[in-house]
């Protein structure tokens, strides 16, 4: 349970909220593990199947406090919403900057600068942990290059242009992903980025992972109002979730493909938990899917410190702070959209 910015995050699972006169009672088996008062609220999340009393349902409808219901995993289930209020004018100044090359460019340069810069951290985390094991003067060469990209990232008013700059940032950095691999090099290795299907069991992981995380995004976004599928760098296509889409990138080195790492590296997966198809193309097995969920929902629930917000919160917490901060720059409450760059 974490309070941030006005918003409550209640994650503890078997958590059930009720309304205490104007505040928010939190409860655990009958005992009380927090008390709120309702009038300094924005918002209430709550990823529990407990759920929530209806009085506390009426008083922040009432209120205007937005209530969002998600499971422990982090999908987004249910919004109850009362009278008419402000995600309309959210919304609609999200499609407005969507139409406007230059606002929208603003906007998706930031997230492609954090991971860009996410890119280079991790490469240079690996020279921290592992100089003996590579090449360090190659890794510092390309991660030179990387900030050089990140850099102009940040002066272009045109998505095509950024577009380009993130194509030869993934290429630098995927160029050097399969010497972030470790050990079992035999069953695990990267040659290439292969999705539509993937090819090899690295890819296997990466896709799986990446799916996620956008999930994760996706979710996010409907807890602050925003449409998931009207994106600011991904163009608008019939059922893809552009947006969704456009807030995963600077999470993808970080928080997808770190822990596709340690999964390997740390040999949690082997050979046996993967499946070739008669197409060639790799699956993992339910086993394999049984052990990486387990992994991922331990990686979700680290703690670390948000670099904008300087709070202690939960990795799983990432993907629904930064649509908060998205959305309040979409408000005119930020500058400019502060991206997620982690270490």
């Amino acid at each position: 349970m974490r309070k941030l910015l006005n918003v409550l995050y209640i994650t503890t699972e078997d958590a059930y909220a009720t309304l205490d006169g104007e505040n928010v009672a939190v409860k655990v088996d009958d005992e009380l593990i927090g008390r709120f008062p309702l009038h300094i609220l924005e918002g209430i999340y709550i990823f529990s199947y407990a759920g929530a009393s209806p009085s506390l349902i009426g008083k922040c409808a009432e209120y205007h406090i937005d209530l969002v219901f998600c499971t422990p995993t982090g999908a987004f289930l249910a919004k109850p919403s009362g009278r008419t209020k402000g995600n309309v004018l959210l919304r609609r100044e999200q499609y407005r900057i969507a139409d406007d090359e230059v606002r929208k460019c603003r906007i998706a340069r930031n997230m492609i600068f954090g991971k860009i810069m996410n890119e280079a951290n991790t490469l240079d985390r690996m020279i921290r942990d592992h100089a003996d094991r590579i090449d360090a003067d190659d890794f510092n060469h390309t991660i030179d290059k990387l900030k050089a990209l990140a850099n102009q990232a940040v002066q272009v008013e045109n998505c095509d242009t950024l577009r380009g700059l993130e194509g030869e940032a993934a290429n630098l950095y995927f160029g050097l992903f399969d010497d972030l691999i470790l050990r079992n090099k035999d069953d695990f290795f990267y040659h290439g980025r292969s999705r539509r299907p993937p090819m090899d069991n690295v890819n296997a992981l990466l896709s799986y992972t990446y799916m996620l995380t956008t999930s994760m995004c996706v979710s996010a976004l409907e807890t602050v109002g925003l449409d998931p599928y009207v994106g600011f760098l991904h163009t608008d296509r019939a059922g893809r979730k552009s947006m969704a889409l456009d807030l995963v990138e600077e999470l993808r080195p970080v928080l997808a493909d770190r822990f596709v790492l340690s999964l390997i590296n740390n040999g949690m997966l082997g050979r046996n938990d993967f499946l070739k198809q008669e197409d060639n193309a790799i699956l993992i097995t339910d086993e394999g899917r049984k052990t990486l969920h387990k992994a991922w929902q331990n990686r979700k629930q680290e703690s670390i410190v948000h670099p904008f917000l300087k709070e202690k919160i939960e990795w799983g917490l990432v993907p629904y702070v930064q649509a908060m901060l998205l959305a309040r720059m979409i408000r005119g409450d930020l500058d400019g959209y502060p991206s997620f760059v982690w270490r």
